[in-house]
């Protein structure tokens, strides 16, 4: 009940700070709406579909680049940190590759795809992959090595030791790995949809912007960091939790 308490308290002063800007008028209202316009634009939205549809398409296309981000990440994370070859020379090129933007991609996937739904999704793919890769990596160097003698003391050997100590043991690192390989490949998808006429959030968001429409562009604001949030917190969170409480680590 404090939780909730606190979080009501929290937004409600959130609320009534944006109420109270909007009244004032600092910034013409055009360009400062008024929670009341934004719900307007909301309601309109998913009244006429075209929200729930936006959500849909770039749902569908966040989870199809996730999934394979997820899947080439772990595997290339598990021969990194498996090769002294691959680690000396891939591992540094994946640091460096980490910072950059993955923006940048967009002209790459361009020349190669075309303007199409691949070359969203090879966005989303690159702007996820290193940090899945990366906390693979992390997750078989920080592992005390102590789990793998002694499951090898009692009989694992390769796909065994992996599977049933390797892995669980660098859980920790892998779940937040993914927590923020989803964050990247969200904020991938909504810039690449921004920059692609498509039937997704961000060609949303630009065509509010395009029409001068400051109510449509807050809502879907509004629905890009919901939908992350629910995410958030329904599937990481419930991770996190698990392993806290397998591991013992739950907060008393």
């Amino acid at each position: 009940m404090k939780r909730a308490a606190r979080y009501f308290i929290f937004y409600a002063a959130l609320f009534g700070l944006w109420v109270l800007l909007a009244k004032l008028k600092i910034w013409p209202p055009y360009l400062f709406p008024t929670p009341w316009g934004v719900g307007e634009s909301l309601w309109a939205g998913f009244s006429d579909n075209s929200y729930w549809i936006a959500i849909m398409v770039s749902m569908r296309r966040v989870l199809i680049g996730y999934g394979i981000s997820v899947v080439l990440g772990m595997l290339l994370g598990l021969g990194v940190s498996s090769n002294k070859f691959l680690e000396e020379t891939m591992g540094g090129l994946l640091v460096s590759l980490q910072s950059l933007p993955s923006i940048c991609w967009w002209p790459l996937a361009l020349l190669w795809f075309g303007l199409n739904q691949n070359a969203i999704l090879f966005v989303v793919i690159m702007g996820s992959l290193l940090s899945v890769t990366m906390a693979m990596e992390d997750g078989r160097k920080q592992m005390p090595k102590i789990f793998g003698m002694a499951g090898r003391n009692l009989g694992a050997h390769r796909f065994q030791l992996f599977w049933y100590v390797l892995l669980p043991a660098s859980l920790p690192y892998i779940v937040s790995g993914l927590k923020q390989g989803w964050a990247f490949a969200w904020r991938s998808l909504i810039t690449a949809e921004m920059l692609y006429v498509s039937l997704g959030l961000g060609q949303v968001l630009m065509m509010g912007r395009e029409t001068s429409d400051m109510n449509a562009v807050i809502a879907v604001m509004i629905l890009i960091i919901a939908i992350g949030y629910v995410v958030d917190g329904i599937v990481f969170k419930s991770m996190e939790r698990h392993l806290q409480h397998k591991w013992g680590l739950a907060p008393a």
